[in-house]
């Protein structure tokens, strides 16, 4: 047996547990039903390390959007009149479903996303320590009394939900995207409309399910995939849908947050890195080393906040690379369902060839390959972890970013030309440094354009901690206390004749 029959053998036993679990859900979820697509029409979903098709899914259109969004719309009335701890309560049994299955959820995120399987897992408990922080926070939505101007008036302000949400989501963390929108949406008492990437929305559907089972009320969640254009228009046009959110490039993020405009939504947007990686002179080898590989290479290079530059100061550069580049050649590639594996596929032919012409651009203007630079031998969309060494910050692989297990290396004299590579960029997502020295870190970390800044370490961000970036990075917060506030409205009340 050949390594593809092997791959397509896994691929069948994986779906056939999943689909005995029950989580295996291939209609759209609109009004707590299952639906198909209303002119029947699907489109497939393909596993990245074999190229084979997982299942056929509704592919659904603006018809089924505008039903989606009529019935958040109903049920908002009766969810966000509960109980903050009746919705609490639903939501913790929602958390609970998810580390219940998080197994085969894992298996299902390694199936359509290629990650390997300890990620992907990882990325269950991730998502849902999310649904289980604002299970908390529901009860924790406060109001305020205000002292007046006036001896008989009395002022009184209220946090109220803004209504239905309308929530776009990425393809390369397809759980934990959807739990860090849903979780404060559905605490804060708003309704939410779903709309998961094409490429992987078996898990979204699977994550619905089990909030089905949790007792989340009919229409309060609901997802729609398919046509991503006709869905979204539907979701700005209405003006029912009071609140979008999404994940995803900045290209985009623009589009929508114009689109946004004609009905004054309230918008949180979350989009394209750049993220800078400086390790100074004074920095712990062994500590930098760990933490910028981390930093690069989750997910196979695939998430907003890796490493797109990896900036190194020159009297620590020809030992750090020489490590850094040992350490990249003893990586284990291959499927995500195998052991060891430590990078899986990119998630598509696209993105390989995005990854290939910003390599090819940046060897033509002088770059050098010290490991890597080419398609893995296993075929397909698998690439080979690459170092790039030489690289100016005017090259494109410097300037867009990369999505994929590619590091970028520029070498620089002084912090102040390191601050200054650093932020020379539109993006404002994710920037790390590497120094032993208190007075820089500070410095440095003030000085980073960024909405988020890991010091000494690869920051896996957490529930508790604020998501977001500043500049062309996006709009608003993910996560923590203040990401409740992205579901809220505000309301002051004036009384009167309260003398």
């Amino acid at each position: 047996m050949n390594l593809l029959e092997f791959m397509s053998m896994e691929t069948e036993n994986v779906v056939a547990r999943l689909k005995s679990s029950g989580l295996f859900q291939t209609k759209g979820l609109i009004g707590g039903k299952w639906i198909d697509a209303y002119d029947g029409k699907t489109v497939e979903v393909y596993n990245p390390a074999n190229g084979e098709v997982i299942a056929s899914v509704a592919c659904m259109g603006d018809r089924e959007t505008k039903d989606a969004i009529s019935s958040a719309y109903d049920a908002f009335s009766h969810w966000s009149k509960l109980t903050a701890a009746d919705r609490s309560s639903r939501l913790y049994k929602w958390y609970n479903l998810l580390i219940e299955h998080e197994e085969e959820l894992g298996q299902l995120i390694t199936l359509e996303q290629g990650k390997p399987l300890k990620e992907a897992i990882g990325e269950v408990v991730y998502g849902a320590s999310y649904i289980e922080y604002f299970a908390e926070e529901a009860k924790r939505v406060y109001g305020d009394i205000l002292p007046s101007p006036m001896p008989d008036r009395r002022l009184f302000v209220l946090k109220q939900p803004v209504g239905v949400v309308g929530a776009i989501t990425p393809w390369n963390f397809p759980l934990a995207m959807i739990t860090r929108k849903a979780g404060p949406a559905l605490a804060c008492g708003c309704t939410i409309v779903i709309k998961p990437s094409e490429l992987t929305p078996l898990t979204a559907l699977a994550v619905a399910e089990l909030a089905l089972q949790a007792g989340i009320p009919p229409g309060v969640l609901n997802v729609v995939m398919g046509d991503a254009p006709k869905i979204g228009k539907a979701l700005l046009e209405s003006p029912q849908v009071r609140k979008l959110t999404f994940t995803g490039s900045t290209a985009v993020g623009k589009k929508l947050m114009a689109g946004a405009a004609e009905t004054v939504k309230k918008v949180s947007l979350e989009l394209g890195g750049n993220a800078p990686c400086i390790v100074f002179d004074d920095a712990d080898l062994e500590v930098a080393l760990e933490g910028s590989l981390a930093a690069k290479l989750r997910n196979s290079g695939q998430t907003c906040i890796c490493t797109n530059r990896l900036l190194v100061q020159e009297g620590i550069y020809d030992r750090f690379i020489n490590a850094y580049s040992n350490a990249v050649q003893s990586l284990k590639v291959g499927n995500g369902f195998s052991e060891g594996v430590d990078q899986g596929p990119l998630i598509n032919e696209a993105a390989v060839e995005k990854v290939e012409s910003l390599v090819h651009d940046a060897i033509s203007q002088g770059a050098k390959v010290v490991v890597g630079g080419k398609r893995h031998n296993l075929g397909l969309t698998f690439y080979e972890p690459t170092i790039i060494s030489d690289v100016k910050n005017e090259m494109l692989i410097a300037r867009r970013e990369i999505f994929g297990p590619v590091t970028p290396v520029i070498r620089f004299k002084t912090e102040e030309e390191a601050i200054q590579i650093a932020n020379d960029t539109d993006s404002g997502l994710a920037a790390y440094l590497f120094t032993n020295n208190i007075q820089r870190l500070w410095r440095v970390s003030e000085a980073l354009e960024y909405g988020l800044v890991g010091v000494n370490n690869h920051v896996s961000f957490s529930q508790v901690a604020p998501f977001g970036g500043v500049k062309q990075s996006g709009l608003g917060r993910e996560g923590s206390k203040y990401g409740l506030d992205e579901y809220l409205e505000i309301k002051c009340i004036c009384m009167g004749n309260m003398g």
